[in-house]
């Protein structure tokens, strides 16, 4: 078609020449000319612009084509390929009269010279592409929105993601708002996230048809992912507007579990680890606390059980060991009688009968930790403290190891001493629901009641809490953390617990045989929450001196030239850090460019919670204790559902916290919506009304804080992060796990 053309019905297009009529228009023709319901419009070449008709001749264009108002776009050349979408770079006009088309065309013309779109031609190695405008018959949307055919954080081609909001769409595509999220796969439709507000959007059958739309597109475009502009018009026409390759689709990834049985992402260590491993930490500090864990069991029990764990795209998995008859006849063999007796009281009977437990196992445990293991753990970090700033760099290595290992001991304390508490819990809340249940109802707190407020469980956040046992993000002495806990909150709530108990006693008093067993069962209980608190309190003691060996070890491969600022170290492997202390020769920039760049595709990833299936002989322990704790609340139509931590209902609106750069925002009365909470986050639960999870179990530390504070808490929520959005408002019930959002 010749370039003197300058204006061209956008149905007869088709063959024209992408130089001239521009990748937009180019596309659009294609796919109008094979049957998909674009809007009619035409096409103003860049030559219009030496005509003096051209004002007269759009007005008798836009007659021809019908319709109160027109969508004037431009149309580049090099815009919409697959290595440069040019997405948002050119400008748009919209609802623009018939006879205001010929200034909405020359103000498109005359923006392809901005600053922003030169840049991009020259990040791209190219100098200006020519262009056209693309002016079509406005639609008035009932909803508008985009359509991924691939997922455009994880790759996977089996997704399509369809975004809408209600009315134009252009604020979605600005990036101005975000709008429902739905995931349309071939199991079927699922909405992923609600649009600001909560209101819905779309039906399922619509979303249906978008992504039926979105995937012939793909089709005809032999199977590249397409990135879909569409709407749907007052009648309920679906049209499309725009669509173009996906450009820089991650590689699809699995979440195939690493090997039989269920692994849990929220299960022993997973709990302290809310997001992607760094590379020196998997390789280095990971191992050392998972040996240390082995030495702390066999040092008590006799024997090593190992723990399965693995990373499936940076993410930390964990399962239980599978029981078999030749593991069987490994504990026996190694850990004779003694063995026996401390995994059938500490597994098993502390669920069932917690004080016998106690006197039998768990008392003994809970001593050697205090009198012995705690104080080692303390001089350990103090001697490491006293010598850091000085130890040269083999030192520092071994400092590491040697925390390392220890603080992998004391994790195996907390797993069989401290993590007793929640067993117990379960058995006491048997109790309350079969004998007390008028006098402790769930509706009002239940068992968690007679367990908030207790002598030492206040929550303190010291210098060494962690965000995470990764030691690449900054503990709580090196953030500011916001307005500290409100001091009247721990004395209420023990107020509540002690009258709490002065009415089961009262009710109890007529039977002397249930009120021994309840005195207790309730004795061993308090006991074990405020040593679980304790030990999880002084876990991460070590994490200061950690980083501070991390930091040193940074300074140093930066002298030697194997790595250009310190905190690159955390993007180092073990043997590369080993290497450069030795002497040996190193540049690793390009590596750990690379691996950060991996590390910052995998955190955005929405890691499921579990992956492969639970063993029959275990089952899934974690679903178990969340329907035992459910006790079969109902669960709201249309509510986010998961696991029930802190009893309580509370409405607010939605503060999504990522991290501490978030902490100084989140106000007073707001949901906490996080991915994950760690210790260094306890001040926030002092200001907030309920506390909503993606990850997390009933022992993870958002459900014993918010416990702590009487606010309500779910987590294990899979995908609240994304689902909900800040400002909605949301009622987050406790006792059913559930988040309602309301419109």
């Amino acid at each position: 078609m010749s370039s003197n053309l300058t204006i061209v019905d956008l149905a007869d297009a088709s063959a024209a020449d992408r130089t001239v009529i521009g990748g937009k228009a180019a596309v659009l023709a294609d796919l109008s000319a094979a049957g998909f319901p674009v809007p009619p419009g035409i096409v103003v070449t860049a030559a219009a612009l030496d005509d003096s008709r051209l004002d007269e001749r759009l007005a008798a264009a836009a007659e021809d084509l019908g319709g109160d108002g027109f969508a004037v776009r431009s149309s580049g050349a090099a815009e919409d390929l697959p290595d440069a979408s040019y997405a948002g770079l050119y400008e748009t006009y919209l609802n623009a009269p018939a006879d205001g088309l010929g200034a909405a065309v020359r103000r498109c013309f005359a923006a392809s010279a901005s600053e922003r779109l030169t840049a991009y031609h020259q990040r791209h190695g190219g100098a200006s592409a020519a262009m056209a405008v693309l002016v079509q018959v406005m639609v008035d949307p009932v909803a508008a929105g985009v359509a991924f055919t691939a997922h455009p954080v994880t790759g996977d081609h089996d997704q399509t993601v369809v975004a809408a909001v209600a009315g134009l769409g252009d604020p979605l595509v600005s990036g101005e708002t975000t709008g429902e999220e739905w995931t349309v796969t071939a199991s079927g439709v699922r909405m992923t996230r609600s649009g600001p507000g909560g209101a819905p959007v779309l039906a399922a059958v619509q979303v249906s048809a978008v992504a039926e739309l979105a995937a012939r597109i793909a089709d005809r475009y032999e199977g590249r992912p397409q990135d879909v502009e569409w709407a749907i018009d007052q009648a309920g026409r679906l049209w499309l507007l725009q669509a173009r390759p996906m450009t820089a689709v991650p590689e699809p990834v699995s979440w195939t579990a690493p090997g039989p049985g269920l692994w849990m992402r929220n299960f022993r260590l997973g709990e302290w680890l809310p997001e992607v491993a760094t590379p020196l930490f998997a390789g280095w500090l990971l191992p050392q606390l998972e040996d240390g864990y082995l030495d702390g069991m066999h040092s008590t029990v006799g024997v090593r059980v190992p723990f399965r764990y693995a990373l499936v795209n940076g993410w930390y998995y964990n399962a239980t060991p599978i029981p078999s008859p030749a593991l069987l006849a490994g504990v026996l063999r190694q850990g004779r009688r003694r063995a026996v007796k401390i995994l059938f009281n500490a597994l098993i009977r502390v669920s069932s009968d917690p004080a016998a437990a106690d006197r039998a196992v768990l008392s003994e445990l809970e001593r050697a930790w205090r009198e012995q293991q705690l104080p080692g753990y303390r001089r350990l970090v103090a001697s490491a403290e006293a010598e850091v700033s000085t130890a040269p760099p083999p030192r520092l290595v071994e400092l590491v190891d040697a925390l390392g290992r220890e603080a992998g001991i004391y994790l195996w304390y907390l797993a069989i001493v401290g993590g007793s508490a929640w067993k117990m819990e379960a058995c006491l809340t048997r109790f309350i629901r079969r004998h007390l249940a008028d006098v402790l109802p769930d509706s009002e707190g239940g068992a968690q009641v007679l367990l908030r407020g207790l002598p030492g469980t206040q929550p303190l956040t010291g210098a060494h809490a962690v965000q995470s046992l990764d030691w690449y993000h900054p503990v709580a002495g090196e953030l500011a953390t916001g307005q500290p806990p409100r001091p009247d909150r721990h004395g209420q709530l023990a107020e509540h617990r002690v009258a709490g108990e002065q009415r089961c006693r009262a009710a109890l008093a007529d039977r002397p045989r249930l009120l021994a067993a309840f005195d207790q069962l309730l004795q061993v209980n308090q006991r074990y929450t405020v040593i679980r608190e304790e030990q999880a309190r002084d876990f991460t003691l070590a994490w200061p001196v950690l980083r501070a060996c991390a930091g040193r070890l940074g300074r140093h491969l930066v002298t030697a030239g194997a790595i250009e600022q310190p905190d690159d170290i955390y993007f180092c492997t073990r043997d590369e850090v080993s290497t450069a202390v030795a002497g040996g020769p190193s540049r690793l920039s390009t590596a750990i460019d690379e691996r950060r760049a991996l590390w910052q595709r995998q955190r955005r990833l929405p890691a499921p919670l579990t992956l492969g299936r639970p063993v029959r002989l275990i089952g899934d322990v974690i679903e178990r204790a969340v329907q035992q704790a459910r006790a079969g609340a109902e669960t709201a139509e249309g509510a986010i559902v998961g696991h029930p931590a802190s009893a309580g209902r509370a409405t607010g609106t939605v503060a999504i916290v990522l991290g501490p750069q978030d902490f100084d925002s989140f106000a007073e009365g707001q949901v906490l919506v996080a991915k994950a909470t760690a210790p260094a986050w306890t001040p926030l639960f002092a200001r907030a009304a309920a506390v909503v999870t993606d990850g997390g179990s009933l022992a993870a530390h958002a459900s014993l804080v918010a416990r702590e504070y009487g606010i309500p808490a779910v987590v294990g929520t899979g995908d609240a992060t994304q689902r909900l959005r800040p400002g909605q408002l949301v009622t987050v019930d406790g006792l059913a796990g559930t988040i309602s959002p309301h419109d």
